[in-house]
């Protein structure tokens, strides 16, 4: 009885949960098993969690370690970058936009290079402004002035009868004119005499040269120093003793007397101006005087003399 009742007993206590009831149970639960483990690696191959093998020191599998390990990408930035730099990809947005910076460029260039040009103007002195200022008014007005008697020639010229005998007579007074200018004519008309004293000796022939110079700047049309007649090939060389210049081989000693034909509103402010042909000859110890006149007289003449190289060019 006793023998009888211990297996019942022993069907009627429950079985532990995942127990096998047999012995073929558990041979048909064991394929399964291996089933899904082949499952659950390839799970771990797509990034699942890999499972650590039931062994005695608790430690990853081999398999599972070298899923852990990141991926390295087989390009670094420099190639990268040169990958999406070349071949290069331009749009036509892209293109419009280098062509314009490529004009604003080349227009700041041209700016910059037109401005420097005139660099010399900006370190200059005010006196210098002053008289560069005065000098272009001047050759303006002159300009003015002569475009105004051509266009009067040309209409005098055009509305004759006789225009043979106008043209002689036109001939006639632009003879005299250069003349005037060449110095073989005498000249009369409104003007200046400058004065220049200078007891200590100390005007040189190149302040005389300059003094010159601004005279002719200011448009002087005929100038007499002394008794010798100023043309273009005029020269002022040092008297070897010392005391005096000479002009065209001709001794000049002090005082200096310029005798000039032209607009004495032009002539004197040219002279006067601050840092002026004035200023520096009394920084010399030297008195310039200016007497405006309303008529002047320059009777020096010059000897011209024969071309010896310089020809008529044919037209």
């Amino acid at each position: 009885m006793s023998e009888e009742k211990e297996p019942r007993e022993r069907e009627a206590e429950p079985r532990a949960a995942g127990e096998p009831e047999s012995a073929a149970e558990a041979a048909e639960a064991a394929e399964p098993a291996e089933q899904v483990g082949g499952t659950e690696e390839v799970g771990e191959a797509g990034g699942a969690e890999a499972p650590e093998e039931a062994s005695g020191t608790g430690e990853p599998s081999s398999a599972a370690a070298v899923l852990r390990e990141p991926v390295r990408l087989p390009s670094d930035g420099r190639t990268r970058l040169m990958a999406a730099l070349w071949p290069p990809r331009v749009s036509r947005g892209q293109l419009v936009v280098a062509l314009l910076l490529f004009a604003l460029g080349l227009a700041l260039a041209i700016q910059v290079r037109s401005t420097n040009d005139h660099s010399e103007l900006r370190g200059a002195r005010q006196e210098d402004l002053v008289r560069i200022l005065d000098e272009l008014d001047g050759k303006q007005q002159r300009l003015q002035s002569e475009k105004t008697q051509l266009e009067q020639s040309l209409a005098q010229l055009e509305n004759s009868s006789n225009q043979a005998k106008e043209a002689q007579e036109q001939t006639r007074k632009k003879a005299a004119e250069l003349g005037v200018l060449a110095g073989t004519e005498r000249a009369t008309g409104p003007g200046i005499v400058l004065t220049i004293d200078d007891p200590q000796g100390q005007v040189k022939a190149d302040m005389l040269l300059d003094t010159l110079q601004e005279l002719r700047a200011a448009g002087a049309e005929a100038i007499q120093i002394n008794d010798v007649r100023v043309v273009a090939g005029t020269y002022f060389t040092d008297n070897s003793s010392g005391n005096g210049v000479r002009i065209d081989g001709k001794d000049v000693s002090q005082p200096f007397r310029f005798t000039v034909v032209g607009n004495p509103q032009d002539l004197t402010p040219a002279l006067n101006i601050p840092g002026g042909v004035v200023r520096s000859l009394e920084n010399h110890q030297a008195q310039a005087t200016i007497v405006q006149q309303q008529k002047v007289l320059v009777d020096a003449l010059a000897t011209p003399k024969p071309l010896q190289y310089g020809k008529p060019a044919a037209k």
